[in-house]
C-alpha cells in the first residue's frame, strides 16, 4: 500500500458485522446483494447493472494494489452473508487524511445497527490505528438519506462543491462534503456507541 500506511490485509470485527478485504471471490455474492434497484434510486451509479458492477469492482481491486483505495465487503455475521460494501479512498498518508465512501448495504438492513457499526469500525481504525487527522465523507447534495447517515455519526458539514462531478448520464452533480477531525473523534465515538445500544 501507499507508503505502507495501510497494511493489507485488514479485517475489522464488530458484534454484528465483519469488514473483510474485497477479493475476486466475493464479487458474485456482492453483486447479488446489489440486485435491489431501490438501493440506487438516490445514487450516481446503479451497481445492480452487471456491466457497471464488475468493471467498477475489478478496478477497485487494481487500485488497492496501487494504494489508492482499500475496498471491503460487509459480512453479516449472524447469517454469514455478504450484505454490502464500503471503502477507504483518497488515502493521503503525508497529510494524514482519508475518506470513507462507496458504502451501501442491502435494503433489509437499512435503519439497523449495521451502518453505525461499520462506521465505528472504520473510524476507529482511521483515528486509532492510522492516527489520521481527518476523515472525510461526501454525498450527492440531494441524497438526503446518505447525508443524514453521515450527520448521525458526527460528520460536520463543510459545504457543497457545485458541479463537482459528471454523472454517468452526462449531467453535472453537486457534492456535499463532511468531515470528522481527530479532535472530534472521542465525542463522535461515544455518540455512535450510544446509538448502537439504543437500536439494539
Amino acid at each position: 500500500m501507499k507508503d505502507n500506511w495501510i497494511d493489507h490485509p485488514i479485517i475489522l470485527k464488530g458484534n454484528e458485522v465483519e469488514l473483510l478485504p474485497l477479493e475476486g471471490a466475493h464479487l458474485d455474492s456482492l453483486f447479488l446483494a446489489a440486485s435491489n434497484k431501490e438501493i440506487w434510486e438516490l445514487t450516481s451509479v446503479d451497481y445492480s447493472v452487471e456491466e457497471i458492477f464488475y468493471p467498477n469492482f475489478h478496478k477497485a481491486l487494481n487500485e488497492r494494489d496501487s494504494g489508492n483505495v482499500y475496498p471491503f465487503v460487509i459480512l453479516h455475521k449472524y447469517s454469514n452473508t455478504i450484505i454490502g460494501t464500503t471503502r477507504l479512498l483518497e488515502i493521503c498518508p503525508n497529510d494524514k487524511k482519508i475518506e470513507i465512501g462507496v458504502t451501501w448495504i442491502m435494503k433489509e438492513f437499512w435503519g439497523t445497527t449495521v451502518n453505525l457499526e461499520c462506521k465505528l469500525l472504520l473510524l476507529n481504525y482511521c483515528f486509532e490505528t492510522l492516527e489520521a487527522n481527518r476523515v472525510q465523507f461526501r454525498a450527492k447534495d440531494n441524497n438526503l438519506r446518505s447525508r443524514r447517515a453521515i450527520e448521525k455519526i458526527g460528520g460536520v458539514f463543510e459545504g457543497i462543491l457545485r458541479k463537482d462531478k459528471i454523472e454517468p448520464n452526462g449531467m453535472p452533480r453537486n457534492t456535499a462534503f463532511y468531515s470528522i477531525l481527530n479532535t472530534e473523534w472521542g465525542k463522535a465515538k461515544e455518540s455512535i456507541k450510544q446509538q448502537i445500544v439504543v437500536k439494539v
